[in-house]
């Protein structure tokens, strides 16, 4: 079962809870928080808790069975605890070796990319029910079908919380991946996360963090009101210069792992941004990192030369003003195109998907070095020559009057001027659409590494930090007026 479900938060969130901020985790860089038990103070309560936290996964390929990322992860030299995608389904294990296994994996996959998704995990060992005793929850709903349901047996601890007892060496807790002092850090969560809560001492309800929109039937986040426990803590990343920080008002902060202030993301459940798609971007050539915005083509594939793939948004749009960035990071023979492409009849393995392959209509900005530099529709060269490699790249789309404009770092090809919109040669007008649902992206054939900025979170080195007019999104440059970040709020507005 695939859960592409009308609950995933994916669309526009209209509620009086906002979630400003998320942090990003990317597994090739052991990026984690954690937290070293040692054997001063004593155990957490090991035999009731509630976990909630909201995940938007991205990972590296689109498999169904690997590769395997922690969500939360506990482990000493014996035992270990894990709430994680095994790939597309979601587990929740506990690995004792005083007790063995107790576990939950979901018959259901997980690979909506473009949604938020709410996990919540509850441990209540000391109920008397034996099924009751580990229960998952995806977007309010509870999950009941699994592929592996092991309880475990009445008040069995779980490794969550554990210190060092004196057997099996100091235990490392972790979020975004797991971590043993024998083995050392894997399965790292690729994507983000945001709001989490872990309360002690209480098998809490996903009503406690979330209800259903009374008009959308979508899963969103609301304000949590009740208390913590002794050492139960939340983390919201609001605050840059401290990711770690816990807003329980237990003190009970995290300590990072190659994390830093860059890493902390707009992107969030209550204002969800257009990223990379996974799904359509990979296809055995593309390694896609960094929350879906750093794209590396190193394999060989369709097309001319190297690769012939194209990675386009998560959300298409029809009408509106829209503006993204990207940065090629290779310089020399930059055979690559940035643009957008209508959505019916696009074969995502052509790499000519923004330049036009006539199998959809599109408009790219083609690179330079030893190409042209040109301006293709539908595969048609237009306009005077202007040459990119590794500059910041911008695109600046107005479905509402049909065209399209180019800017090189800043500056508007061809005298391009979106927010009037006169005809003074510097615009494109867009082709005749299929479906007239029009997606973003950029086309690559050699090997490079693209880096993708919707405005939630970037790769690119921004040292600037405009924002569109309402305030959303990161970009090196400012959108022109008029125009804005894709995500879900400006969606609502203006889309």
């Amino acid at each position: 079962m695939e859960t592409l479900q009308r609950t995933a938060n994916r669309g526009s969130v209209s509620t009086g809870y906002e979630i400003n901020n998320s942090l990003k985790f990317n597994s090739a860089s052991t990026e984690y928080l954690y937290e070293t038990r040692d054997a001063s103070g004593s155990d957490w309560n090991r035999l009731k808790w509630t976990a909630s936290m909201w995940v938007k996964h991205t990972p590296r390929e689109s498999s169904a069975t690997s590769p395997k990322e922690r969500m939360f992860g506990a482990a000493d030299a014996n035992s270990d605890f894990d709430i994680r995608f095994r790939g597309q389904p979601i587990g929740f294990r506990n690995n004792s070796d005083v007790d063995g296994v107790a576990e939950l994996r979901t018959t259901a996959v997980y690979r909506d990319y473009s949604a938020w998704y709410h996990v919540v995990a509850v441990w209540d060992t000391a109920n008397a029910t034996a099924g009751n005793r580990m229960r998952l929850y995806v977007n309010g709903e509870e999950v009941t079908s699994f592929s592996t349901d092991t309880q475990p047996s009445q008040n069995e601890k779980s490794i969550w919380g554990k210190k060092n007892d004196g057997t099996d060496g100091d235990v490392v807790h972790t979020i975004g991946g797991y971590y043993n002092a024998s083995s050392g850090f894997a399965q790292g969560l690729n994507g983000y996360m945001a709001e989490i809560h872990w309360v002690e001492g209480e098998a809490l309800a996903p009503t406690d963090f979330g209800e259903f929109n009374s008009a959308s039937g979508i899963w969103q986040p609301i304000e949590y009101t009740g208390s913590y426990g002794t050492n139960g803590f939340y983390l919201k990343f609001e605050d840059s210069s401290n990711l770690g920080l816990d807003s329980s008002g237990n003190s009970h902060n995290w300590s990072l792992n190659n994390i830093a202030a860059a890493d902390q993301s707009t992107d969030t459940p209550t204002n969800n941004f257009a990223i990379g798609n996974v799904l359509t971007g990979t296809g055995g050539y593309f390694v896609i990192t960094e929350g879906a915005t750093n794209a590396l083509l190193s394999a060989a594939g369709p097309g001319n030369n190297i690769g012939g793939v194209s990675l386009v948004s998560t959300i298409p749009v029809s009408n509106g003003k829209w503006y993204f960035e990207a940065q090629n990071t290779n310089s020399g023979d930059v055979y690559l195109y940035l643009g957008v492409a209508d959505t019916g009849g696009i074969a995502y393995t052509d790499g000519k998907v923004f330049g036009g392959s006539g199998s959809n209509p599109s408009v790219g900005w083609r690179g330079g070095g030893a190409q042209d530099g040109k301006v293709y529709i539908n595969n048609s060269a237009t306009g005077t020559a202007d040459t990119w490699e590794t500059e910041v790249v911008g695109v600046a789309l107005d479905l509402d009057n049909g065209k399209i404009y180019f800017h090189k770092s800043g500056t508007y090809i061809n005298s391009g001027d979106p927010a009037s919109g006169t005809d003074n040669g510097g615009q494109y007008d867009l082709p005749a659409a299929v479906d007239n649902q029009w997606i973003l992206g950029f086309s690559a054939y050699n090997l490079s590494t693209w880096l993708i900025n919707f405005g939630g979170y970037t790769s690119m080195t921004i040292s600037s930090a405009a924002t569109d007019a309402n305030g959303y999104g990161t970009f090196e440059y400012a959108p022109p007026s008029g125009y804005y970040a894709l995500c879900t709020k400006n969606l609502a507005e203006y889309g």
